[in-house]
Formats: structure tokens, sequence, C-alpha cells
């Protein structure tokens, strides 16, 4: 499939579809041999961590409050919201943030490269002053050297993540060659599957850098199990409901960890093809 796609650009769609039919494959094989995807490979742990995404930047303060101190009533361990939309509210949205959960919950925030390195520096502070530990992508990941610039100047405590974008080894490669990042962020809808997953796994490992799961809970959950270096999954608010709403199978978070349920095989997950129906266009599925 690689060699197929290489005059078109073995990025984007490209990759998103080589990582869909990677990912129906893994699952499929794992159907064949009556396994857990999990245990076709092998677990490092039993579970892995979680933490809940969402927080939205249109999101006003009572719905962000509700949304964020729900899941540190659940159990899970962190929480992170979004932010660079306005920056000049971000200090004030970040304090109610941490009001919001508590004292012991850990805080993240992600800019999806919203400001520029000045931006991003000065921010920090104030964050960090509300226990903020992890600061995603504060400036765009495709200008590495002001990552590592924003990473250099963050205060202690603070981690610098990103890679969700990468669709490579490559590219992951060249992200922590630069030392741009903390944590490297892999998500195997688009970086070719379960196969380019452990290949940026292992990658990470060969610079002593973890990892942490972009999105996709029910996939990277079993994915997340297999490599001793996965912090944790980002257990995304959008894709939670659309999982929950479309699969049977969906397992959330206890005590904040997720872990595949090794009785059923492949993903475990069952398409309702019945419930999902109603979306249809242009024909039934």
């Amino acid at each position: 499939m690689l060699e197929k796609v290489r005059n078109d650009g073995r990025g984007g769609i490209a990759a998103m579809a080589i990582s869909a039919l990677d990912v129906a494959l893994w699952d499929w094989k794992g159907k064949c041999f009556d396994c857990s995807l999990v245990d076709l490979f092998g677990t490092a742990k039993p579970s892995v961590a979680a933490y809940g995404s969402g927080g939205f930047t249109t999101y006003s303060a009572d719905q962000l409050t509700e949304q964020l101190s729900e899941w540190a009533q659940d159990g899970l361990a962190s929480v992170k919201m979004k932010i660079g939309a306005h920056p000049d509210a971000d200090p004030e949205r970040v304090r109610t943030a941490r009001a919001a959960i508590g004292p012991r919950a850990q805080l993240f925030v992600d800019a999806n490269g919203a400001y520029d390195a000045r931006q991003a520096i000065g921010l920090a502070r104030p964050f960090s002053e509300c226990g903020v530990s992890w600061f995603e992508e504060p400036v765009s990941s495709d200008h590495l050297a002001e990552m590592r610039r924003v990473r250099d100047a963050a205060p202690d405590g603070m981690d610098i993540a990103a890679g969700e974008y990468g669709y490579d080894g490559f590219y992951f490669r060249r992200m922590l060659e630069a030392e741009a990042v903390d944590v490297l962020q892999l998500d195997a809808t688009r970086c070719k599957g379960v196969t380019g997953f452990l290949q940026g796994a292992a990658i990470a490992a060969s610079f002593g850098c973890p990892i942490s799961a972009h999105c996709a809970p029910s996939l990277h959950m079993h994915l997340g199990c297999m490599v001793p270096n996965c912090r944790n999954i980002e257990y995304f608010h959008d894709h939670v409901r659309i999982e929950r709403m479309l699969f049977d199978g969906f397992i959330a978070p206890v005590n904040g960890q997720l872990t595949p349920d090794r009785s059923r095989p492949g993903l475990g997950l069952v398409f309702k093809r019945q419930d999902a129906e109603r979306f249809a266009m242009g024909g039934a599925l």
C-alpha cells in the first residue's frame, strides 16, 4: 500500500486510509485466532490511564466546570481543556478549570498550535501557577525550533506534548531529534494503524520518551497496553460519544483506567448497524 501511494504522497488521506485497513486487518486476525488484539501481541500492562478531554473554547464557564468536574468525580486523574482561541481570556479559563477539578487532579491544556512562541512562553507561567502539568502543541508542531524554544522555557513540572499530526516514523524521529517534546502523541488512525503506532512507540522508546495515544479510546486502549512507554490515552468527549453510540463492546474507564475485555476477539467491537442506519446518506449501510 505504501508503494502504491508514493507518487500521491504517503501522508494525509492516504495515510488515514492505510491506517483504517491496517487496523481492520489486525482486528480480523484477532477474530480468526479468537483472541483479543492485546493478547495477539502480548501485554506490557493490563490497563492504561485515561484522561478526560474536551473543555472546548466555545464552552461557557459553567459548561467547562460541569464537564471537567464530572470527569474528576468519575475517577479520571487528569483532564484536558482547549485554549488558544482567546489568549487574553485563557488564564481565567484555566483558573476556572482548576477550581472545578480541585487540587488533586492533573490539569492539561491544548492550544492546537494557536500561539506563537512568545505568547506560549508568557502564558506558561500563569498556567503553571494553576498546576497545569501538560501544555499540548503550544505552537504549531510544524515549527520544531519554536516547539523546542517553548520547551526550554517552560516551568519545571510542565510537559510539552505534540505528535498527533504525524503520519509516519520519519515525522516522529524528526520531532524527537529536535528535542521538541517531553511526550510524543501517536494516533493509529493517522500513522499507518496498529503497525505504525507500534513503530512510533519503538522510536520514542529509543529516545527514552513516553508516548500518549490521541483519541479513539476503544482502539488505543489495546495499543496502550502493548507498549511499556505509553503514559495515557485521550478519552476525547466526541469520540467517546460516537463510539458509545455506534459500537457494542464500548468500555468506559474504571478508576481512571481503560482495560480491554480480553474475552472478546479482536478489538472487541461490534458495529450497531441498525442504530447507524439513521445517519446513512444515499442508501442503506
